[in-house]
């Protein structure tokens, strides 16, 4: 089985560590994986994305047009790459700062409040794992519990004091999401 997910939002939002939390979790899994950044030369503030791919079978390339799951931080992201997803895919929308609805009935929307989620439990600056936490309540892509084993073996040791709270937000955007979203199977 291969999934492929693209991550999406300003730079500072922790898109690029988030893809790499993912590739590590896959790798710890057994999997194979890819990890592809891609971020605009101003970086914290500007637009930041990358692909991730976690394959029980080599990977033919890192490059994924109409993605299985899209992680939507801002607005910008959720214009660009709500099209994309393929059908029967997930889109993950940070509700906190995107005020739009998916129009779209072929895909399963997954809502939380990340910004909100991340500011109560830990810092603002983890938006990504609530984020994350969400995409794991509604896949089965990986499990909670590996992202957050990987977490604590690849957290820079610059940030390992925050390691509960980052597990703490990650734990609490899996709960939001399945509180508020009502998502339609696809």
């Amino acid at each position: 089985m291969e999934t492929s997910m693209i991550i999406a939002g300003f730079g500072g939002q922790g898109v690029l560590f988030t893809g790499k939390l993912l590739a590590y979790t896959g790798m710890d899994e057994g999997k194979q994986v890819t990890w592809f950044p891609s971020y605009g030369p101003e970086m914290r503030g500007g637009t930041a994305h990358c692909t991730v791919i976690i394959s029980d079978e080599p990977i033919g390339a890192p490059l994924v047009a109409e993605p299985d799951i899209v992680l939507a931080l801002n607005l910008p992201s959720f214009d660009k790459y709500e099209p994309r997803v393929k059908p029967g895919g997930t889109l993950v929308v940070n509700s906190s700062i995107v005020p739009k609805e998916s129009r779209r009935d072929d895909i399963q929307i997954v809502t939380v409040p990340a910004n909100d989620v991340a500011e109560q439990v830990g810092t603002p600056k983890m938006v990504n794992m609530a984020m994350l936490g969400a995409m794991l309540a509604y896949t089965d892509v990986l499990s909670l519990t590996a992202v957050a084993e990987a977490l604590a073996d690849h957290l820079p040791a610059s940030k390992a004091d925050l390691l509960e709270q980052n597990i703490q937000v990650l734990q609490e955007g899996a709960r939001v999401a399945t509180a508020v979203t009502k998502p339609v199977p696809v």
